[in-house]
């Protein structure tokens, strides 16, 4: 989840104050500070005091596995300098929410059950989608259903070029969420209908329409991680301002057609509600007896390839190893 200007700078006057006050106070625990540089980011991590189960071993094989999903996609880590707040919860398990802020540079909050587990670890999503975030120019409230659906949208992929997930766990990710994005009744368009459902898998179909149109104009050669790296590129991550325009510009430079512009101005003030059974059919995604298959002789089994497949670092790339809250769930 990306939280606004306000409440960032709100954050940084009064909950950094405290942070301050509480860290220096005579006997109180200091905060466990470590560093990764990965993808030619440098990520700082900070575990604030409380009991963890986990080692922070584990904490930092976590954060290093999302980001190495965040560059596989992105060809290198969105921003050269990112940090990472652990918040320990007493009594809860698993991994609870994610915050990110673009204000005062990249950085997130993570809340952590002091009872989770590697697996849990393991499994998680939320690291990888907050991460996300900062591949995106920071965007006013309007906008937030692409902040947020780029992330729903990248997170699975990034996972799977990573190694740490499945190509039949991505599609079955997008046949279970998409619904939730559909137009319902008075629905306006994307920048006017912010509801959970069109913010997040509104903004994930937004994404999934585009990918599939650009490759299908570009003969294959292109696809949507193409336009987010070309925005990336250009300077577009959450450390600048820049309107929703501009960035689908140059996203579309990159990708030489069009799409972006185009399909925004087709749904962002209108509800656009395709036919998810015959996209799903054309892609050659079927769900049978419960058991989802993916059939290679569908009209646009091809496209659904490439998707899925991942395009190596582009030409020009920061070395790196192979290796806004996040809640798309109700």
């Amino acid at each position: 989840m990306r939280r606004s200007w306000l409440a960032a700078a709100l954050c940084i006057v009064i909950g950094a104050g405290a942070a301050a006050c509480s860290s220096t106070a005579a006997g109180a625990p200091r905060p466990a500070q470590s560093a990764l540089t990965i993808g030619g980011g440098q990520i700082d991590v900070v575990i604030q005091p409380g009991h963890l189960d986990l080692s922070r071993a584990e904490l930092m094989q976590w954060i290093t596995a999302a980001a190495t999903g965040v560059t596989a996609y992105f060809g290198r880590f969105p921003v050269e300098h990112y940090r990472i707040v652990i918040e320990p919860v007493a009594g809860r398990s698993g991994v609870l929410t994610g915050t990110t802020w673009a204000t005062g540079g990249a950085r997130t909050r993570m809340r952590v059950g002091e009872h989770a587990t590697a697996e849990q670890l393991q499994y998680d999503w939320v690291m990888t989608h907050e991460m996300v975030h900062t591949a995106f120019p920071d965007q006013e409230d309007t906008h937030h259903w692409i902040e947020e659906g780029m992330a729903t949208y990248v997170e699975p992929l990034a996972r799977l070029w990573a190694g740490n997930y499945s190509e039949s766990r991505v599609w079955g990710d997008l046949i279970d969420g998409l619904p939730k994005g559909l137009p319902q009744s008075g629905d306006r368009g994307l920048d006017h209908t912010h509801t959970w459902g069109r913010t997040y898998w509104g903004g994930a179909l937004f994404c999934l329409l585009a990918d599939i149109e650009i490759r299908e104009r570009t003969g294959g050669k292109r696809g949507l991680v193409d336009a987010f790296r070309g925005i990336l590129a250009a300077g577009g991550s959450d450390q600048v301002d820049w309107p929703i325009d501009r960035a689908f510009a140059e996203g579309d430079k990159a990708i030489g057609v069009p799409v972006l512009m185009e399909l925004y101005r087709k749904m962002k003030d209108a509800p656009v509600s395709p036919d998810l059974d015959a996209l799903w059919h054309g892609l050659g995604v079927i769900v049978r007896n419960g058991t989802l298959e993916l059939d290679d002789k569908a009209p646009r089994a091809a496209i659904r390839r490439a998707i899925t497949a991942s395009p190596g670092a582009p030409s020009g790339a920061p070395p790196g190893p192979a290796a806004r809250s996040g809640s798309r769930a109700p």
